[in-house]
Parts: C-alpha cells; structure tokens; sequence
C-alpha cells in the first residue's frame, strides 16, 4: 500500500471528550473565578494540542518502509541485551541503575567515514523534499515526542476503569521520561553533531552560530520515546499494535527527511525505546501475577 497515511485514533470519542470538559468547565467558571483563572493557565494536554493543530496528509507506507524494518531488527538486537538485565536484575525497577546500564548497551557511533556516507544520504534525500512532505514532517517533529503516543494513550483509556486508565497514564509518561533521559545521557558522551549543524544548508531555518557543535543527534529523543511507546501501547492494546508501529516509522522518517538525524541516530534511538519498554513490560508482568 503506497497510499498517504492518516493517524487511525479515535476523533469521536476525543470530540465528545473535549466537550464533556468544556461544558464542565463553563459549569464551573461562573461559581469560581479563581478556578477559571487556574483553568486558564493549565498547560494544554495532547488532545488540545493535536485538535488545535490536526495532522496532514502523511508519508506513504513505501517511503517509510526501509526504517520501519530497521526498527523491527533493533527490537531483536534489544530483546537479547535485555534477557541479560533480567537475568542479574529480575524484575525490580530500579530506573537509575537501568538508566545507566540502558546507556551503556548503545554501541559507539559510526566512524567518521561512514557518518559521512549518512550525510550524503541525508544530503541526497533533502534535494527530494516537497512542501507535502515538509508539513508531514514538521507535524510528526512537532507532535512525535509525547503528543501522538499520550493521545493514543488517552483513547484507550476511555474504555478502561478510571484506576487503571490512571496507571498506564503515569507509565507511559515515566517511560518516555527515561527514554529522553538516556538518550540525553549517550548524546552528552558521544557528542555527533545533528546534520544540519554539520551541512546548515538542510536546514536554514534553524539559524546556526558560527562553530556552533549541537545539538548532538545520536541516539535520537523521538525514535527513543516512539519504540518505548510502541511497546506500551501495543501490549494495552494488541489489536492495534500494527498502528503504532506505522505512526512510529512516520515519526522516525520525517527526522530523516527533515535532517534531524541521520540513520545510525535512529536505530540507535529506537534500541533505547526497545529496551526501555522492555524494562517496563516485565516490571509489569510480574505486578500482574502477583495480584
């Protein structure tokens, strides 16, 4: 299927949502000011966020096609490293040892030669752009941090108890917290240059300083926080777990396209995403059994 792609979450259910909130808020506006006020300076949630800016048309399944299977072989390469954290660890969390076990299991970047091969790849790619492309793109790095995954989060918790819509709530967005927090911890270590700080022709609208070195790209924050939500996600919801998978490979891609990152930065990221979600997957099989 070469077809654009659409994001298949649930606009209904999110609609009568939204509503439901406005109407209460207006219930209450007029009994208290103070609480209209506080309202007023609540920061937006993802379902605000994305209504007030909805997705355009995005990528075709074949432009995204050759990382989507990439991200499918990191999956495997994780599952083994982290067969190894539970074999020493078992099934404790303890996310600041994991954190800088996670960090340590990413392998060093490519050398100079073959990051520059990636360049060119990137380089290539840019030549190719159209403003189609470009607003999918601009969209997907906007949203494709938390916005996109919160609010498939949130449409699965409308057909769940209120306790346990809650929990998964707080486990997705500690989960995305430690996938940024590892990424941020190899980036600092192995400082690669995003690729329009290397070529500032990919990407003029970023205004660079002269000598100016970051932000470092590998591993990628979005590739990281899309492969743990993935896991997430699809073990809450099977049935749509192809979805998230799809929205991940648009995600990754359009930090290609625009020149975010270069491959190498993206498998890397989405081994931090893998592990991370493995980690929290068997925190929570063993939460389940014993209840």
């Amino acid at each position: 299927m070469n077809s654009p792609r659409r994001l298949k979450w649930q606009y209904p259910v999110i609609a009568v949502v939204a509503a439901g909130a406005v109407g209460f808020g207006l219930m209450h506006a007029s009994a208290s000011p103070a609480a209209s006020g506080a309202a007023a300076k609540k920061k937006p949630g993802a379902t605000e966020l994305i209504k007030s800016d909805p997705p355009p048309t995005l990528f075709t399944d074949a432009q995204v096609a050759g990382l989507a299977k990439q991200q499918a072989a990191q999956k495997h390469t994780a599952d083994a490293l982290f067969a190894k954290w539970k074999a020493a660890h078992g099934s404790t969390r303890d996310d600041k040892a994991f954190s800088a076990w996670a960090a340590q299991q990413v392998p060093a970047p490519p050398g100079k030669a073959d990051r520059t091969a990636e360049l060119h790849q990137v380089q290539t790619l840019a030549k190719s752009r159209t403003a189609a492309g470009k607003k999918a793109a601009t969209w997907l790095e906007t949203h494709g941090k938390g916005d996109i995954w919160k609010l498939y989060a949130h449409d699965q918790r409308e057909l769940l108890p209120k306790e346990q819509g809650s929990v998964e709530k707080a486990e997705l967005k500690t989960a995305l917290k430690l996938a940024k927090a590892i990424t941020e911890k190899v980036a600092a270590r192995d400082k690669q240059p995003a690729p329009y700080v290397l070529d500032p022709s990919l990407r003029p609208d970023k205004h660079l300083t002269a000598g100016q070195k970051g932000p470092y790209s590998y591993p990628s924050r979005h590739a990281a926080k899309a492969a743990a939500a993935v896991t997430l996600l699809g073990d809450w919801s099977p049935h749509r777990a192809e979805d998230y998978k799809a929205m991940a490979a648009q995600v990754v891609y359009s930090r290609l396209y625009m020149a975010g990152h270069v491959p190498s930065d993206l498998t890397a990221g989405t081994l931090v995403g893998d592990l991370v979600g493995d980690y929290f997957r068997n925190a929570a099989a063993t939460s389940a059994a014993s209840k």
